[in-house]
């Protein structure tokens, strides 16, 4: 069994943008580094004219979390957008051909639906074969919509569908991370007694008022959720640049919007396989499986949950979650091994050898790109080239492609070469860092 870190953040920022420093957020000064960062946030500047700048180049919020941790050896995997909503999933570089099938879609819920204000925007992939799913959503706001923000995230769950057999749905998948500003609140109590508690830090009189403790009692759907102690100060609402909860006109009552939740699918119960007759046609199929699961085992634990109070560009604070998530591999080789051959240098066309280790669905559109150490993202690369246009099928033969000496960095440094599948769409090989060598002049 192998163990890596994941780290969750979720952080409604209220139209503000970035601060400069995204360290603390992320906990950069700890000595281990998680494998995994997935950031959530919610009400990212969103105006029409903002966001159709967004889509053609990433947000300002992408480039703070790309810039701080891609010198640090992580590149962003996937991220989705939908309006204010953004979810980015970062990885160290070294688990990156380790992580495929992935795919990302969006559900709205706000305004009946149409602007998407509100809603859900979600990533899904296979980490070592096991598959993961990360539900950022931004439900509906105020005290007495309780159950309204259960009916969307139920919705929610419903609508999203993946294009694959095994997990076509949300809940379909091993492990489910669901987090945002689900926007649930404290009822009952007075402003007085919920800000006594939260000043002498008797945070637990405050749970059993807290809306979805009170609602995963009665709903189905919460309890197969877990959650870990809410052992912080509420996140909501705060003025700007403060640690003072509302003092405007309204004196908002403090709350626990900012929740991260997760499941890790249970085993299936004969009940549950049993068709109505009592008797299960895909039972031999089903055994299969469950072999297969006890055969790759997955668990996980949370360390740490906690808010940052030191940031305050908005009237929410963020949140993070420290996991482990300890599994066993489903696989340890990539599919393509990839090298650099000889010198590099602008002076010369340069070669690149590639081999498939394994069977995938290669194609003429798949490309490998040069990279510098530290790279950002798939699309952070020098250059590329084209593979093989006849390769569609598995084969131990060493193929051969070149790189123009005039689309090689003149400067030189430390480069590394990754083999991008187009029709898996991810990294799927990623060569030994080498250096390419300043042009003489």
């Amino acid at each position: 069994m192998d163990t890596f870190g994941l780290y969750v953040v979720t952080w409604n920022v209220a139209t503000a943008e970035p601060p400069d420093d995204v360290n603390s957020l992320l906990q950069l000064s700890s000595p281990k580094k998680p494998d995994l960062y997935v950031i959530g946030l919610q009400e990212v500047k969103a105006a029409p004219l903002k966001f159709v700048t967004d889509l053609a180049f990433e947000d300002s919020w992408s480039h703070v979390f790309m810039n701080t941790l891609a010198p640090l050896g992580y590149i962003k995997v996937s991220s989705i957008r939908m309006q204010g909503l953004l979810l980015l999933f970062f990885s160290k570089l070294e688990h990156a051909p380790f992580i495929r099938d992935i795919q990302v879609t969006y559900t709205r819920t706000g305004l009946y639906g149409y602007w998407g204000n509100k809603g859900g925007v979600s990533i899904r992939l296979s980490f070592y074969g096991h598959m993961l799913c990360f539900l950022n959503c931004h439900l509906t706001a105020h005290m007495n919509y309780a159950s309204q923000r259960v009916d969307d995230f139920e919705y929610i769950l419903d609508a999203q569908t993946f294009d694959t057999k095994n997990t076509p749905r949300i809940l379909d998948h091993k492990v489910v991370f669901w987090f945002g500003d689900l926007n649930f609140r404290i009822e009952d109590h007075g402003m007085l007694f919920v800000r006594n508690c939260i000043t002498s830090q008797r945070f637990n009189l405050l749970w059993p008022k807290d809306q979805l403790t009170m609602m995963k009692q009665k709903e189905a759907t919460l309890q197969k959720f877990e959650e870990g102690p809410l052992d912080f100060q509420p996140t909501y609402k705060f003025d700007l640049n403060s640690d003072d909860y509302d003092t405007s006109g309204k004196k908002r009552k403090p709350a626990w919007c900012d929740r991260i939740l997760w499941r890790v699918k249970p085993k299936s119960s004969p009940s549950e396989e049993a068709n109505e007759d009592g008797h299960n046609e895909e039972e031999p199929k089903k055994q299969l499986q469950e072999e297969h699961k006890d055969e790759f085992p997955l668990k996980l634990s949370q360390e740490y949950y906690t808010s940052k109070m030191e940031y305050g560009i908005s009237d929410h604070k963020p949140v993070i979650g420290i996991f482990h998530l300890e599994l066993k591999k489903m696989y340890e080789t990539p599919l393509v091994q990839v090298s650099a051959e000889g010198e590099w240098s602008a002076d010369f066309d340069a070669l690149i050898t590639y081999s498939l280790l394994q069977s995938f669905p290669s194609s003429a559109w798949d490309w490998i790109g040069l990279y510098k150490v530290g790279f950002k993202s798939v699309s952070d690369y020098i250059t590329y080239t084209w593979v093989k246009d006849d390769q569609v099928s598995f084969s131990d033969q060493l193929f051969q492609v070149y790189v123009n000496k005039d689309e090689i960095p003149v400067l030189g440094g430390e480069c590394v070469l990754c083999y991008y599948s187009s029709s898996l769409q991810c990294i799927v090989g990623i060569s030994q860092p080498f250096k390419a060598i300043p042009q003489n002049i």
